[in-house]
């Protein structure tokens, strides 16, 4: 049973890392190391200027 729990707790992290779940948590801690002086954004206003950003670079997305 523990293996079954193990292996469904890998495919939720990894469906999550996917779905783009980590991406604010990652940006967070690269802010804090590389721009430690700089404001760090709300997660609301993270996900807005992202996805504003992929509407004015098409290119820019993967599908």
């Amino acid at each position: 049973m523990p293996r079954i729990a193990e292996a469904a707790r890998s495919v939720a992290w990894w469906f999550t890392s996917v779905m783009g779940d980590h991406d604010y948590a990652r940006y967070v801690a690269h802010m804090q190391v590389r721009h430690p002086d700089e404001p760090i954004p709300s997660e609301r206003e993270y996900w807005r200027d992202r996805h504003a950003e992929a509407e004015a670079n098409p290119a820019s997305r993967c599908c």
